[in-house]
């Protein structure tokens, strides 16, 4: 049986590319939902209608878990998809509590998209695990729209970037949350924005975590040459353009993962 990984658009290939380096012998069904993209935008109605009409597909391809490799999604719908279907379905959360962590008196600032900064899960995690009150929010939604046109590295990207960042006293800060999957394809303009002393933290390494906990739990690990199957809202991608295009995305992970 397969993983899947869902996403409203590409940003889940990071959480993807971060499975496929620790779970070598599995197989992946990777559904980007570019129909909808992007859900940060969106109602949380419309979200919640979009994921579900996901999760029904991806019930036929043989999966034995999904993780919702989007924070927008899983801030939405994650706890509705669970008492849905009988699979793990993992989630992902802005990893607040890590950036934290690090110190417990430097500021920490969660970047994501607006419907996940302004959401109630975002607020109940907070309220959990900021009990000095150092967290604050900035949305950041059109790094989804740059990402997804492949736009990396980009005047426009550098002084979108520069203009969101520029209210933030960094000499305050010890991190900054990548809330949203998207945003770590710019992690190398970020850190050239950035003091070097703030770090750059995501999700992907504890959900990925937990998905093994849960596949080890139920002796669902597999020995089998890894594979990944990509599918487009349902249309499975096998044209040799797109697929080369998905590689390029892999390619610049690659080289933001040792950032």
């Amino acid at each position: 049986m397969k993983i899947a990984l869902f996403d409203s658009g590409i940003g889940g290939l990071s959480v993807l590319h971060h499975a496929m380096k620790v779970l070598p012998r599995e197989q992946f069904v990777f559904f980007a939902d570019e129909d909808h993209v992007p859900y940060g935008t969106k109602t949380r109605e419309q979200v919640l209608a979009f994921v579900a009409e996901a999760f029904d597909f991806l019930m036929t391809q043989d999966v034995k878990a999904i993780v919702t490799a989007c924070n927008t999604a899983t801030s939405v719908a994650a706890a509705e998809m669970r008492r849905r279907y009988d699979i793990p379905i993992i989630g992902m959360e802005p990893a607040a509590k890590k950036a934290l962590d690090l110190d417990g008196r430097h500021r920490v600032l969660v970047t994501a998209t607006p419907i996940t900064v302004r959401g109630r899960k975002m607020d109940v995690l907070i309220e959990k695990v900021d009990k000095a009150h150092l967290v604050d929010r900035l949305p950041l939604p059109e790094l989804v729209n740059f990402a997804e046109r492949q736009e990396f590295e980009s005047p426009a990207v550098s002084e979108y970037l520069r203009r969101q960042l520029a209210p933030f006293d960094f000499s305050r800060y010890s991190a900054l949350v990548l809330g949203c999957t998207h945003f770590n394809y710019f992690k190398d303009t970020m850190r050239r924005i950035l003091p070097p002393h703030v770090q750059l933290i995501d999700g992907n390494e504890g959900t990925i975590r937990e998905l093994v906990r849960r596949l080890r739990e139920r002796g669902q690990l597999e020995d089998l040459p890894q594979s990944v199957d990509y599918f487009y809202s349902g249309r499975r991608v096998t044209d040799a353009a797109e697929l080369a295009r998905l590689q390029r995305y892999m390619q610049r992970l690659d080289r933001m993962y040792v950032i």
